[in-house]
Parts: C-alpha cells; structure tokens; sequence
C-alpha cells in the first residue's frame, strides 16, 4: 500500500513538475498563413535565416510559423531585438503555443505541441520500503501547486483569479486590447460588455474559444506582447510646458529639435523615419480655419486625403505615393492646440499604433501657447506661421482677371498648359474651360462660385497712342500678397510686322505678370499682357512688350457664349482708383504637378 501510494505521488510530482516547465515555454510567432503550402515555403524562407523555426497548425485552422521554443524572459528579449532589426514583421507577438496544434515544420518533426515532458509509463521505478528510509527522508504530502503552474483555467477560474485584480492591472489588459486593435473605449478598469466584446475578438484571433473571460496565461502573454511594443516604441506621456500640450509620444522613434512657434518640432531618430509636430498658438475659430488651410499647403500634407473642419475642430489626412500624414488641431478658450504626424507608407502598421496613442492621449493643458519672442523669426515665418516647414510650391505661377460676375478668368494659355492642377489666388480650385491657339489665351472656371471685388469692363473707346497706361500682375508669383501695377505707354495698335489685334506697350514687366490686364487711365481693359517670345534668334530690347487687344479677346469670349460687360464712359481715375480696380479684378493663377 506504502509503495503504490508513493508511486502515485511521484507520477503527480512528475507531472506538475512537468506541466509547470513547460508553461514557461514561449514562441515568438511571426507569420501565419492561411493554407499549409504557402505556410510550408515561408517556413522555408526563415529556416534560411534561422536555426529554431517551427510550424504549426492552429486552432483557427491556419498555419503558424513561430521561433523558439524559449523561456517567457529569453522570448520576450528575443522579440524586441528581431523587430528592431526589422528581421521578422512587426506585428510579430509572443504565444505560449496554447493555440498550436499538429507539427508541419520542421518535416518529419514531432506532430504534437511540446506542451509538457511526457512520461514513459513502461519505465520501472525503485522504491525502497518505507522501512528502508532513514526517518528525515519520509516524504512530505504534497501540495497543490500554485495556479500559474496550472495547464489553463476553466471560465469559473478565470473569473474567479481576473475578480483579484487591481484597477491598475485591469486597465493595462485594456491597454493591451486597445493596442491590438480590440478596445476603442475608456480605459476605466471596467470590464462591461464592451471589454467582454474585445476579450472575445481577441480570444478568436488567437485560435481560442472566445468565452469573453481571458484566463491567466491569456491575460500574461496579451500584457507581455503589449509592453515588449512599448518599450520597442518607447512611449511617453509629456507635459510639454512651453506648449501647454500633454500627449504620448513615441521616443524611441522621434526626438526632441527644436521650437519655432507655432510648432514644436520632434524630429526621426533615424533617416526616414516617421516626425511628429505639435501645434500651440493663440487664436479662435478664424485662426483655426486659417491653420486649416495653411497646413494644406505644406509638402508634408499631401492632397488626396479625407478631411474635415467644424467650428472648433479639424482633421486633415494627407496621403500620396511617398507621404503620408494626420493633422488634428482644436480651438478652446482662444487658444489653438494640436499635432501632426508624419510618416511614409511603408510605416502603415507603425503609424496607425502611433496615431492611436497620440489621438488618445493628447490634451491641452493650462493657458499657455508657444511665444513667439522665443527664437529669431522671418518676417515671412511671421507671416505664414510655417516656421521649419517648406510649402508646398507650384510648378509655375502666372496672371490673370476676372472677366464676368461668376469669377470666370482669362489668362495666357502657355501658364496652364501642362498643368495637374491649376488654383486661383491659391486657394480656388479651377479647371480649363477652353484654350485658344490663335489668341495664345485660356478661359479658367473656378471649382466654386466666385465674387470677385471687381471684373473687366473692356475698352470701348478709341485708342489714343502716347497714351499711359498700367499692367497689374503678380510679378513675384505668391511672394507678395498682393499684384503690382506697373506704367508705361501704348506705343502702337498693331505689331512691329503690323500684325492686327496686337497692341504695343512700352513698359518694363517680368514673366508673373503674363496674362495680367492692361487698363487704361479711365480703368477700361485695353488687352492681356502676352507672355515675352522665346525666340533665341532675335531679342527685343528691354520695355517692348505686347498684349492681345481688347477687341480680339472679346470676338473670341462672345463667339463661345460669354457674357462681357463694356467700360462706362468716364474720365480719367486717380492712381489710388486705378491701383484699388487693377487689384480687385487681377488673379494669381498657380499651375501645380
């Protein structure tokens, strides 16, 4: 009786003993995949690369190809070391192989998950008699071993050892969850059926049956995966004082340059990587519909993209072939607070965990807002509040002016004629409505209505040559935001061939200013301003330029439906009068890739 009952406390020592070393066991999981040929041929691939690759079939019915096996510590270093040096995938994780199932990797390896030592039942053991053993080596009874030794849990366990959590370690298996993609609420420490819902989905994507109620081993590896993530990211929550901006930042990734108000700046740790910019300035809703639209003109903010402004808010996502972004910025007690991520698409997964932590955690925190007294600025950093950030630039910017009520826009043709994208005083979107070979001239509509401060009134009266007369353009494209007028004289009504609808100006302009208008004293529109002809075999002297006439563009405009207005009658304007009408009907047309 003595031997048979110490023969069976040796088998149950044996197998905890067993069990318990192999709950120590951990895999670092890096792919799976959904037949087992494909899974098979990337087994391949890694074992090229390394020495401990194994592949099993999981609970979800597909493929896991995994590294390992290794202790909990050693899996968890080994982890964080490959996904920095970008050997394995970046969503790779931790298991602990209690979704493995039938070996298929390496071929002809064991078909069952090494889940415990087993024991060989045909093996005789020795026992002396009791009577044998001196009386300090009489066995103890043995105890139960401790429940994190135990195989897994039943739902009644796992309620019973989740119910002996604290807030905090609750609230980390949500951040756990929210990390992975399953939680999307508060981080309360509450489990309602919204945490329940996130356990589940969690359950299934690892092959597990979702009971909604993680067990113990469940709980460890899903934390254990969380905090390897972290500290590969090296997340931060800062109480960023010159801003009054609190946010978590991802420090292993980016790191602090430097402050140009209104930005602070969070440049890459390595070349290529993602950046993160914060935003503090003063201002209400007007200041934020201005930020709302600067931001768009900046490289790292690319066009296509959905975005959206309210009243106190907005969100812009930019993404192209080689850029993508998220910029989010609020307005609140006259202050205006926010950030901008910065990355490229082949930072997708990284991003959308980066973003995630940002987007949860940022908040504007007391009343202050960057200075801008802090560094030297531009006059024009001051202007545009861009400081460290290049603008977006055209390919080629020119002239041009209103021609009707609608905000229609007569302009050169050669400006827009390799245009992507053509924009109006840079803002308005605009499309060709015609181009004119034989006038070298182009009709713009803009995107949406228009109510331009003033339009052409074409020049009804006789030319009377000697007579003076005023070019506006924008010279110097976007750098100034206004035209400049430039006189000078009507020399001639024709070309110097006598070519007819060709007026002759003696005027000194530069190329911005072609497609402009040229008025008379009385604020009539005597013609376009044609751009300069590039003809290498003859160059005329400076201030000899010319323009079509007013008569031609308005035979062409009438001939396809356009409604134009006649100059009234009236005296000459003063030069404040002229300057105020040029300005309000002239347009700075930008020709973008």
């Amino acid at each position: 009786m003595l031997r048979a009952t110490l023969w069976i406390w040796m088998m149950t020592a044996a197998v905890w003993a067993g069990m318990a070393t192999a709950q120590q066991q951990s895999w670092v999981q890096v792919e799976a995949q959904p037949t087992l040929a494909e899974a098979q041929e990337r087994a391949s691939a890694y074992a090229a690369a390394f020495p401990d690759v194994v592949g099993y079939q999981l609970g979800s019915r597909w493929y896991g190809i995994a590294l390992g096996p290794y202790d909990a510590a050693e899996a968890a270093q080994r982890l964080a070391d490959l996904r920095r040096e970008n050997l394995i995938p970046g969503d790779s994780y931790l298991t602990d192989g209690t979704n493995f199932r039938e070996q298929f990797w390496p071929v002809g390896g064991a078909q069952t998950v090494p889940m415990a030592t087993p024991l060989a039942p045909d093996v005789p053991v020795e026992v002396a008699p009791l009577a044998d053993l001196p009386p300090q080596a009489a066995p103890a009874t043995p105890t139960a071993p401790a429940i994190d030794t135990l195989p897994e849990e039943t739902v009644a366990e796992a309620r019973r050892s989740e119910a002996a959590l604290s807030r905090e370690e609750r609230q980390d298996l949500q951040r756990a969850l929210q990390w992975d993609g399953y939680y999307t609420a508060a981080i309360d420490g509450a489990f309602g059926p919204g945490t329940r819902s996130s356990m589940a989905a969690y359950q299934s994507a690892m092959g597990l049956e979702p009971t909604g109620i993680l067990t113990m081993r469940q709980r460890d590896m899903l934390v254990a995966n969380w905090r390897a993530d972290a500290a590969e990211y090296g997340f931060e929550t800062l109480s960023e004082p010159e801003s009054g901006i609190e946010i978590t930042l991802p420090l292993a990734l980016v790191q602090f340059d430097h402050y140009e108000p209104p930005f602070v700046h969070y440049a890459p740790k390595t070349p290529g990587g993602m950046q993160v910019i914060l935003i503090s300035q003063p201002g209400d809703r007007a200041a934020l519909s201005g930020l709302y639209d600067v931001l768009q003109s900046l490289t790292i903010v690319p066009q296509d993209g959905a975005r959206a402004l309210s009243e106190q808010s907005f969100e812009i996502n930019g993404d192209s072939s080689t850029t993508r972004s998220y910029a989010y910025a609020e307005t609140r007690a006259g202050l205006v607070k926010g950030y901008i991520l910065v990355w490229s698409p082949d930072q997708a997964d990284l991003a959308s965990r980066v973003l995630a932590q940002m987007q949860s955690s940022f908040r504007a925190i007391g009343s202050r807002v960057l200075d801008p007294g802090m560094v030297p600025m531009t006059d024009a950093t001051r202007r545009g509040l861009l400081a460290g950030l290049d603008v977006r630039r055209p390919k080629l910017t020119g002239s041009g002016f209103y021609v009707d009520a609608t905000g229609r826009v007569l302009t050169s043709a050669d400006t827009v004629a390799t245009c992507g994208r053509i924009t109006l005083d840079g803002v308005t979107e605009a499309s060709v409505t015609f181009a004119d070979a034989a006038t070298g001239t182009a009709l713009l509509k803009p995107g949406t209505p228009l109510a331009p401060p003033a339009f052409a009134g074409f020049q009804t009266a006789p030319d009377r040559v000697g007579s003076q007369v005023a070019v506006a353009g924008y010279t110097y494209g976007d750098s100034l935001p206004a035209p400049v007028i430039t006189f000078g004289l009507l020399e001639d009504v024709q070309g110097l061939n006598g070519e007819p609808g060709v007026k002759r100006l003696g005027i000194r302009t530069l190329p911005g200013d072609a497609g402009g208008p040229v008025l008379d004293g009385t604020g009539a529109v005597l013609g376009m301003l044609m751009p300069r002809a590039a003809d290498p075999a003859r160059v005329l002297p400076e201030g000899v330029e010319f323009a079509r006439s007013a008569a031609t563009l308005q035979q062409m405009l009438v001939a396809r439906g356009i409604d134009l207005a006649a100059s009234a009658p009236g005296g000459a304007l003063a030069p404040e009068a002229l300057t105020r009408k040029a300005t309000g009907m002239t347009v700075l047309v930008s020709c973008w890739e």
